[in-house]
């Protein structure tokens, strides 16, 4: 099996595999080894993926609300600061500022320590109701040896709050992945354990790995607390950095994102003895599925059941409706992890079948749980890149592509009908008040007006296009 696009790229083809008869794996170069992944990008390749810092800072430090969240780096390693992933808070602070020691020139030459202690004093003063400074190295400070820790630590003293620095320089790692762990490491390093409260903490839970995309947690936390629990933190979506410092008195972690989260549950499991159980929160199986083996662990059976009837008599007629136009639909999902396969099933729950499914940074735990869902014929591929995706797109002709913000106008180019799932078109996902949600989107989507006129109207694409890549499916 080979990609038109691939001719010069031949080291491509063990990223890239068919589901075959019998649920065999048939590789690109030809043999029945797994994907590889969670690899180098070959160079020459076209990689969408984050870097080390865009892990650490985008997903799991920036959610945190109430702490200046202060990039030491150049002000172009800021960009991403806000605006590209709404995890939402309430809190006016959160989302609002942006803060970065905008390193030029002459302080990579002669250092820029100093100027990172003076910029952590400064944006302590001008916002001192923050309860925290976190701190993002990147490429360039690591590279002309700044001590960053060293710094934090002079400035913890000085403005008398926790100063956390991150050791997430972009080129660590093969990929944001990297940025996950270093976040989640440093984070129970620095503040989890930190205060220890008084109370009865027996019926107390932690979600772990859900960052609030368009207020996901507005979905599911009501049907946790209904169940008769306290939600101590949620990490790290909406979270305060007190929550931070006590989420360790939690009885059981829920572990949501199993990519970027799980180092921290099991973190906690290995010094505090906390155990934790692994959830999709996505979908009506899946979120039923969850209730129930949390109130498995509390004893709480007969309540989760309540809940859950309760919860599905009311959307049930919703997804019902949804679900006759979405009947027999084959969708394209390309995610960064985990989402690919939390929503296979969620897919299917609508009547449609994932056809093809990629990842931006998936490791194998995560491609063999796709692999299990898919059914025979289905395509899998780790990280593709711009022409990878203009070649599936063009070859096997989903009938949706489920997506990020950089995929979109890609798919638009080509007249597949397109979803954000990464930061949704209107939200939130999560939940089944969620999914009704999805699927409203995803009928938006395919049902548009535009794709009649498009396809009545539009200039069909160039003779040459076609000669390039192809009108015919993936060669096996």
């Amino acid at each position: 099996m080979q990609f038109k696009c691939n001719q010069t790229l031949p080291e491509r083809a063990i990223h890239i595999a068919l589901k075959g008869p019998g649920g065999k794996c048939q590789r690109g170069d030809g043999t029945t080894c797994f994907i590889a992944n969670n690899v180098a990008t070959t160079p020459g390749d076209m990689t969408e993926r984050g870097c080390t810092y865009a892990g650490c800072r985008g997903v799991v430090g920036g959610p945190v609300k109430d702490a200046i969240q202060l990039t030491h780096g150049p002000i172009g390693c800021a960009f991403f600061s806000w605006g590209y992933r709404p995890h939402l808070a309430d809190s006016d602070f959160h989302m609002k500022y942006t803060f970065v020691t905008d390193m030029n020139e002459t302080n990579i030459v002669f250092g820029g320590e100093k100027k990172l202690l003076q910029s952590i004093i400064e944006a302590n003063a001008e916002f001192p109701n923050a309860k925290a400074v976190f701190v993002y190295n990147t490429c360039s400070t690591a590279l002309i040896g700044d001590d960053g820790r060293d710094v934090a630590k002079q400035a913890e003293a000085i403005i008398g709050k926790p100063v956390v620095f991150f050791e997430c320089e972009g080129f660590r790692g093969v990929s944001q992945s990297m940025g996950h762990h270093v976040g989640n490491e440093t984070i129970f390093r620095q503040l989890v354990g930190s205060v220890e409260p008084e109370g009865d903490f027996s019926r107390s839970i932690n979600i772990i790995g859900d960052y609030n995309i368009k207020n996901d947690i507005r979905t599911f936390e009501y049907l946790f607390e209904a169940l008769g629990l306290r939600i101590i933190a949620r990490f790290t979506g909406n979270v305060s950095v007190d929550d931070l410092k006590i989420m360790h008195k939690a009885a059981l972690n829920i572990v949501h994102c199993q990519r970027s989260a799980t180092y921290i549950a099991d973190m906690m499991k290995d010094k505090y003895g906390t155990p934790y159980i692994n959830v999709t929160l996505w979908g009506m199986k899946n979120m039923a599925k969850a209730l129930r083996d949390t109130a498995a662990f509390f004893g709480l059976e007969a309540r989760a059941e309540e809940v859950i009837a309760r919860e599905v008599a009311r959307i049930q007629p919703y997804i019902d409706a949804y679900r006759q136009r979405l009947q027999g639909k084959r969708v394209f999902i390309y995610q960064g992890g985990p989402r690919v396969w939390h929503w296979i099933e969620l897919l299917r729950e609508l009547g449609m079948e994932t056809e093809t499914a990629a990842t931006t940074f998936g490791h194998t735990d995560d491609y063999e749980k796709i692999f299990n869902q898919i059914g025979e014929g289905a395509l899998v591929i780790d990280n593709p890149n711009v022409p990878e995706i203009e070649e599936i797109l063009t070859r096997r002709r989903p009938d949706l592509f489920i997506s990020g913000n950089k995929e979109r106008y890609l798919a638009y180019k080509m007249g597949v009908p397109f979803v954000n799932g990464h930061t949704y078109d209107t939200g939130p996902y999560a939940g089944f008040v969620g999914m009704v949600n999805f699927a409203r989107d995803i009928d938006k989507a395919l049902h548009a007006p535009v794709w009649n006129i498009v396809h009545q109207h539009a200039r069909p694409a160039p003779v040459a296009r076609h000669a390039v890549h192809g009108s015919e499916e993936v060669e096996s």
